[in-house]
């Protein structure tokens, strides 16, 4: 008889402590000050449990209500509530794969980081605007965007707003190696120089064969004085990223991201450069182009050219091309 209490006994833990519990495989997200109430509404409300009463047993006898810790945790279907007890104490979250690409302002990488993390939009670009966090990276404030390199990082779901500025300054840190730094400072340029032209050749192709050659033409008009004249500043300085065809009346936009009208750099990147990009800058091509326009085949691809007469025909040639395709704008 007792032989038979204890073995009821025993399934009764078991069915308690070590059952399957979870429903499904997924992702369990626990916002930042979640409480053990609010666990248990997410758990139930998302379906993650069949029976929240024994998921109770298991965690007040494990202290879990004074233990809970917000994150991204990875909960696999049979899993029995000891298992996801021991998990949500421990802290041990399924990081994120924080992908930054290529975009333009820091409105647009607010809204990329906030879609991938639990920061939302707001906090970030406050953050990225803050005098006090502008300061202490040592960037400038059109600057800024360039400590965020386009890669994929893993990051905690849940970083805040400092951890995230310190692990992409420990990233931009690890990118401007000694390497680097001394092939920048051979060109008489800062890293956020090279950042800046960078952008604008990532701006003006696609073609990673050809942004040595579009670097070394921005570089010896730099070298000589003459206005950069780069398209894409001008369209980052109206803010209207669908100008497919720049006109005589966009030059006249009063900017210094309008590199018509001001020579030398703008004051800062007019997108994110990519590591490719940026190696490309600091591995220029030494020749003797002042100028380059858009190939009339439309490949993607540009013709080059040293003298302004030769830079003239290939631009009407690309010119004639537009219209024929008819576009205008």
């Amino acid at each position: 008889m007792m032989a038979g209490v204890a073995i009821v006994a025993a399934l009764f833990v078991y069915s308690i402590v070590f059952a399957p519990n979870v429903n499904q495989t997924t992702y369990l997200y626990l916002p930042t000050g979640s409480d053990y109430e609010s666990v248990t509404q997410i758990l139930v409300n998302e379906d993650i449990i069949s029976n929240i009463g024994s998921f109770d047993r298991v965690a007040q006898r494990k202290n879990y209500p004074n233990r809970v810790r917000s994150g991204r945790y990875f909960v696999h279907e049979g899993m029995s509530n000891n298992a996801l007890v021991n998990l949500l104490r421990s802290g041990e979250q399924a990081p994120v794969r924080l992908t930054i690409t290529n975009i333009r302002t820091v409105e647009e990488l607010a809204a990329s980081l906030a879609i991938q993390i639990e920061l939302d939009e707001s906090t970030i670009y406050d953050v990225l605007s803050d005098p006090a966090t502008i300061s202490h990276t040592g960037l400038s404030t059109p600057d800024i965007k360039l400590l965020f390199i386009p890669n994929t990082y893993e990051v905690f779901w849940n970083i805040s707003e400092n951890q995230l500025i310190e692990r992409m300054q420990r990233e931009y840190q690890a990118f401007w190696n000694e390497h680097r730094m001394a092939r920048a400072d051979e060109m008489g340029m800062t890293p956020e120089e090279i950042g800046t032209l960078a952008s604008i050749v990532q701006s003006e192709t696609n073609k990673q064969d050809e942004m040595p050659i579009i670097a070394g033409v921005y570089v010896n008009r730099l070298a000589r004085g003459i206005p950069l004249q780069a398209d894409p500043t001008v369209v980052y300085a109206l803010g209207d990223f669908t100008i497919n065809r720049v006109l005589n009346s966009h030059l006249e936009v009063d900017s210094p991201y309008n590199t018509y009208r001001y020579a030398g750099l703008p004051p800062g990147p007019i997108n994110l450069p990519e590591p490719a990009t940026l190696d490309a800058v600091l591995n220029y091509e030494q020749h003797d182009y002042l100028f380059f326009s858009a190939k009339a085949d439309f490949s993607g691809y540009h013709v080059f050219a040293k003298t302004y007469r030769e830079h003239l025909r290939n631009a009407r040639e690309y010119q004639q091309a537009l219209n024929e395709r008819r576009i205008f704008r």
